[in-house]
């Protein structure tokens, strides 16, 4: 691949089988847990991963033991997650161009998604394959989500959701992925470097 400022890359896998933190500080939520929640009903409703939570909350011993009165610290990252979802709407715009349904979000996938890009600034790597988490296949089955088809397009450099979608869609693989049928859910994962470099990571599946 053609070495450049801005970097895209695609991967394609039709298949048939079934933490570290993230470098990303916005202002917290705190919530005051009421009576028949868990910390799993409460990482559903903010759309939060249950280990941020729960290492969000050092005071709470047993995160299986909470009690009404509690107060847990919700790490906010509603930017991230706009950038993210503007990303999403981008893409079914492109797909209703061409008569495809649109992709509906999987907000565990959007996780999956930005652990990668997030790991792709902490090892230093551009690549589908990860250091830490091995194939993107691989690492969205490890965290417990299934699928019957999956993609992956990862880019880095673009300061925008539209210059992202744009740079995929100008490159026939991505496209693809974009346009493809054969999958129904998406998550996206928006990180930036040190430097304020962003990276994305799209992950596409069929359940």
């Amino acid at each position: 691949m053609k070495s450049f400022s801005r970097k895209i890359c695609t991967l394609i896998l039709i298949s048939f089988f079934t933490l570290t933190s993230l470098n990303m500080v916005f202002a917290d939520t705190v919530y005051t847990v009421v009576s028949g929640d868990s910390m799993w009903k409460i990482a559903v409703r903010y759309q939060i991963g249950l280990s941020e939570i729960i290492n969000a909350n050092p005071h709470i011993k047993n995160p299986d033991l909470i009690y009404p009165g509690d107060k847990l610290t919700i790490p906010n990252i509603d930017n991230v997650k706009a950038m993210e979802q503007e990303v999403i709407r981008l893409v079914n715009i492109e797909r209703s161009k061409h008569n495809l349904p649109p992709l509906s979000h999987n907000w565990e996938l959007s996780r999956v998604a930005r652990y990668k890009s997030q790991d792709m600034i902490d090892k230093n790597y551009f690549s589908h394959t990860s250091p830490t988490y091995g194939s993107p296949f691989d690492m969205i089955k490890s965290f417990g989500i299934k699928f019957s088809a999956a993609g992956e397009n990862i880019a880095y450099g673009q300061r925008s959701a539209q210059a992202v979608v744009n740079a995929w869609m100008g490159s026939e693989g991505h496209r693809r992925n974009i346009l493809s049928s054969n999958f129904t859910q998406i998550g996206v994962g928006y990180a930036v470097n040190k430097s304020g470099v962003p990276y994305w990571t799209q992950m596409f599946i069929r359940p």
